[in-house]
């Protein structure tokens, strides 16, 4: 499935309901769309986060250096992703976790939409899901949007259930905000966003995908994230 440009938007919002079915989280291969057990995600535009000053609601150009950074080092090159511990704590907390234990390298973005997002974090290159622990509280209701170049978590159709999985916005993906403590109106918790290499991520959403093991948008040519690594931002 492929989702309209952001300026279709009649079709976008009939198509949202789909979408919470597919791209949000990625729960199993046998779940048609969406990442394993996690949610859906964003991106951002070379060197930095979408061009211009953010808007009311997204991350502030001048946020603290002393948030945490993460390096991905991929088969197309690197990602640098800024952490808003002070907007989604438990979050980041979740993600450092994995991070430090090493979970993320063999993996690959297993769900490739352009004009959309691209997801990644929980399938290796042979689309195997690798086991998580227990779902985190979805904190999409922090006041960030899914802007492009902000980075989210995926999740299943249930609003706590987001692991590892995350995804890049490509575009302004604002049906994913939060509206509402229900099912329908969770959405999606964003918790930092791309501050280097989002040409890498334009790079990614425009391989080649197809379908493999019960799932679509995978990308042909499997693109693994080969390193991660936590930057001391007090260093640099």
């Amino acid at each position: 499935m492929r989702f309209p440009s952001r300026s279709n938007h009649s079709v976008l919002m009939v198509a949202t309901i789909t979408f919470l079915a597919t791209i949000l989280p990625v729960a199993a291969p046998s779940t048609a769309y969406a990442q394993s057990n996690d949610t859906p995600p964003p991106a951002e535009a070379a060197g930095s986060p979408a061009a211009g000053s953010p808007a009311a609601g997204s991350p502030a150009a001048g946020t603290p250096a002393a948030n945490p950074r993460v390096v991905l080092e991929t088969d197309l090159g690197r990602i640098v992703i800024e952490l808003f511990p002070d907007k989604a704590p438990q979050t980041v907390e979740n993600f450092l976790s994995y991070v430090k234990s090493d979970f993320y390298p063999g993996t690959v973005f297993h769900r490739v939409m352009p004009g959309f997002m691209v997801q990644g974090g929980g399938f290796t290159a042979d689309l195997t899901k690798k086991t998580t622990k227990a779902g985190i509280q979805n904190e999409a209701d922090n006041g960030l949007r899914n802007d492009r170049g902000t980075v989210a978590m995926a999740r299943t159709n249930h609003p706590h259930s987001a692991t590892t999985q995350f995804f890049v916005n490509l575009i302004d993906n604002g049906f994913l905000n939060h509206r509402g403590k229900n099912p329908r109106g969770w959405g999606y918790a964003v918790f930092g966003r791309v501050v280097d290499g989002m040409n890498v991520v334009d790079a990614i959403a425009g391989v080649k995908t197809g379908n493999r093991k019960g799932m679509q948008n995978v990308p042909i040519e499997p693109i693994s994230v080969n390193k991660v690594s936590l930057v001391d931002t007090q260093t640099e």
